[in-house]
């Protein structure tokens, strides 16, 4: 007990000393009387406002004065918090494109907001030279981002021959904090596009990027912000549906549906959905796939995703990828597609989620109807279910977390969920993230746990993960836990060297090793990695890694070994592109044999006009043979065209084609046509149309096979208007 306690005590000092290199910068908020417009123009009222303009560059020169200067001014009146950005530049340097709500490009400015003083999740406002908007919650001290969450907050921008303005309102009812607070943590952000050069009004180590635990204060000045009005968001939604039903005809489907968002106090928030519409508005992406385990993809429906950073487990890194937390709560289960293609009706859900100083709750109910569906010619039925998760997190030794998660589904013939504790100890340039689980299936069940270890410093890091999944650990209905009776083991390390001058940034090189146990098997891989990291000034880089194992699998033992390239082009602002290829030999499942396996994919986005974007996303996965020869390549490419000829107005429209080397033809082709507009915060009016082609057996009217060819298996059109009403 005594060297937990030394270790507790040292992790708080340390923690300390990280947090106080930003002591000095301070903005006081002074009140004024009356409002702003948010015209681009500087009111008279910004003269009484308290300014910064000591801004500092993380990229691409780390520690020197910005190429340009940039002034950050915060007033307040009592309904609302407000933010001026004043960047200098040349008229003919700014790079302005129109853009949908949440895709943004150019110019940026960011407005960052610890409204409760933990020094660990914040608000983040960005609004590009051109005046598109995009939000998004900081968490895990800046590590993660939860793009979800969608404020009301209101922005204008305007540019002129020196340079360009932005002016913020921020109502104070549409954010929470804590009201006994007299400074919140700030940080002021400008991205200069033409330069690629990243300035921060806060100074941040290199090696690890923003921190919130690093951020300077928003000091009040005579004034608390108090939340005024009901809190209430109320969403009607109206749907109009057309389907195809193969016979020539189409099935019209009238609906509606209410969202509601209710804010008791600044700490809390409830959310209602009843009889929601859940189509989605493109296709998930092909996905190829030759493990054993099933795809995995991402969640895309609006009341899944606001708010559910509540319910992951500690630990997740976005910016390396290297540890993520079991998905022991996986929301495509609820409301899941059944062997034919039959959607499972979501009848109603409700969430809550909040806080009480350094506690974090939270709470979810959903309710799924009976639904008939065929799966190989025999009629089955999929039971009326009965939805629910809740969470408890608390804020411990300054920066770190602990919590509980429980996350279950009842049917009258099943019970079946999981129990969870996990938590994660942190400073600004190393985290150690654990996670322990039990799932339970009626009476049956088992173990799994997970952990990871990141430290980044100046000259090195280190990187290690665990995982270990018992065989009966089984919560496929509610989570994404395919790997029943493994256990994973990864540890590396290796040197970094940061140049401050020059064409290249960064150097890192890693080495490690790994084992991987499956049960199935009865083998434990062992084996080792190396990698090499190359980042340059002008924002672009790449990554090469090398890994190796003895292996076996369905009884044969080899050497597996895999190579990967992955590269990354954002040297201008018209142009964006991503690759990433690999070779190796490895075991087909889809094939039943031990063959190499290489693959290319790419992601490509060009802006023709400041209001044309172009791009596609493309792939060629190439299956070898026992003998070294190729068995089959499947090509998939995914064009798309998007047009915003005003801020939040947007067309896209893409064509998705999967073609196989085999059968020298188009297996499927997806076709999509989405027109969007957000006319006012939080309400949009959506016309989507997609259809599907592929070449599953058709019959004609007296049940005779027809010769095989693309038809249409699925062809759908919505009209869809959400309008916020706001108390």
């Amino acid at each position: 007990m005594r060297l937990l306690r030394y270790l507790f005590l040292s992790i708080f000092i340390f923690s300390t000393i990280a947090i106080a290199n930003n002591n000095d910068k301070i903005v006081t908020l002074n009140k004024f009387v009356g409002q702003i417009q948010l015209d681009g123009l500087i009111d008279p009222a910004w003269n009484q406002a308290d300014s910064v303009d000591d801004f500092i560059q993380l990229r691409p020169y780390y520690g020197v004065n910005p190429s340009r200067r940039t002034v950050a001014k915060m007033l307040t009146n009592a309904n609302a918090l407000y933010c001026l950005m004043i960047c200098y530049d040349e008229k003919a340097n700014i790079q302005k494109y129109k853009g949908k709500l949440d895709e943004m490009g150019g110019d940026i400015v960011s407005l960052m907001l610890d409204t409760f003083g933990n020094k660990r999740t914040a608000y983040k406002f960005a609004v590009t030279a051109a005046g598109v908007r995009a939000d998004c919650r900081l968490l895990d001290d800046a590590r993660n981002r939860d793009y979800s969450w969608d404020g009301i907050w209101f922005s204008n921008a305007r540019i002129y021959e020196w340079g360009f303005v932005v002016e913020m309102e921020i109502p104070y009812q549409s954010i929470q904090y804590d009201e006994k607070l007299t400074e919140w943590g700030l940080d002021f952000d400008r991205w200069i596009a033409a330069r690629t050069e990243d300035i921060y009004w806060c100074n941040y180590e290199e090696n690890e990027g923003q921190r919130i635990s690093k951020f300077g204060k928003l000091r009040f000045q005579d004034f608390y912000p108090t939340a005024k009005g009901l809190n209430l968001e109320i969403y009607p939604v109206g749907i109009s549906k057309f389907t195809y039903q193969k016979n020539g005809q189409y099935k019209g489907e009238p609906d509606a549906g209410i969202d509601i968002f209710y804010n008791p106090s600044p700490k809390l928030t409830y959310q209602l959905t009843a009889n929601p519409d859940f189509a989605q508005i493109e296709a998930d992406p092909f996905e190829f796939n030759i493990s054993r385990y099933e795809t995995y993809f991402n969640e895309r429906r609006p009341f899944f995703t606001e708010g559910n950073e509540i319910f992951m487990a500690s630990g997740r890194e976005r910016n390396t990828g290297f540890y993520r937390p079991l998905e022991l709560f996986y929301s495509r289960r609820i409301g899941k597609k059944l062997a034919d293609g039959t959607e499972v009706p979501l009848q109603f859900g409700t969430k809550a989620f909040g806080r009480i100083n350094t506690w974090e709750y939270g709470g979810f109910i959903a309710r799924t109807g009976e639904t008939g569906y065929t799966e190989d010619g025999a009629k089955k039925v999929e039971d009326r279910a009965s939805f629910a998760s809740a969470r408890l997190k608390k804020q411990i030794l300054g920066n770190s977390a602990i919590g509980f998660l429980v996350v279950g589904k009842q049917t009258a013939n099943e019970n079946n969920g999981v129990l969870d504790i996990d938590g994660a100890f942190r400073m600004s340039d190393w985290q150690l993230s654990y996670q322990l689980a039990r799932s339970y299936q009626n009476d049956a069940g088992d173990f799994a746990g997970s952990a990871g270890f990141t430290l980044f410093r100046e000259k090195y890091m280190v990187l290690m993960r665990g995982r270990y999944i018992g065989e009966d650990f089984d919560i496929d209905q509610v989570g994404f836990v395919p790997w029943k009776g493994t256990g994973e083991f990864v540890a590396l390390g290796g040197p970094r060297w940061y140049f401050n001058k020059g064409y290249i940034s960064q150097i890192m090189i890693y080495t490690g090793g790994l084992l991987n146990y499956e049960k199935v098997d009865a083998f434990t891989d062992c084996g080792g990695l190396f990698g090499y990291n190359m980042q340059f000034r002008n924002n672009w880089g790449f990554e090469i890694n090398i890994d190796f194992a003895d292996s076996r699998d369905e009884e044969i033992r080899y050497t597996t070994y895999d190579f990967n390239w992955n590269a990354w082009f954002n040297t201008s602002p018209e142009f964006q592109a991503h690759v990433r290829s690999g070779y190796s030999r490895t075991y087909n499942f889809s094939r039943g044999y031990l063959a190499y396996y290489s693959w290319l994919q790419t992601e490509l986005e060009y802006k023709l006009l400041s209001t044309l974007e172009i791009g596609t996303s493309a792939g060629a996965f190439v299956e070898g043979n026992p003998d070294w020869g190729v068995e089959d390549i499947t090509y998939n490419a995914r064009p798309y065209l998007s047009m915003t000829p005003i801020n939040n107005l947007n067309v896209r429209l893409y064509y998705d084609n999967l073609f196989i080397r085999s059968t020298n033809r188009s297996e499927q082709t997806i076709f999509g046509f989405l027109f969007s507009y957000n006319f006012s915060p939080k309400s949009w009016v959506y016309l989507a149309i997609n259809e599907i082609r592929d070449r599953s057996d058709e019959y004609d009217s007296v049940g005779s096979l027809l010769p095989n060819r693309l038809q249409v298996t699925d062809r759908v059109g919505v009209f869809k208007v959400k309008y916020l009403y706001y108390f």
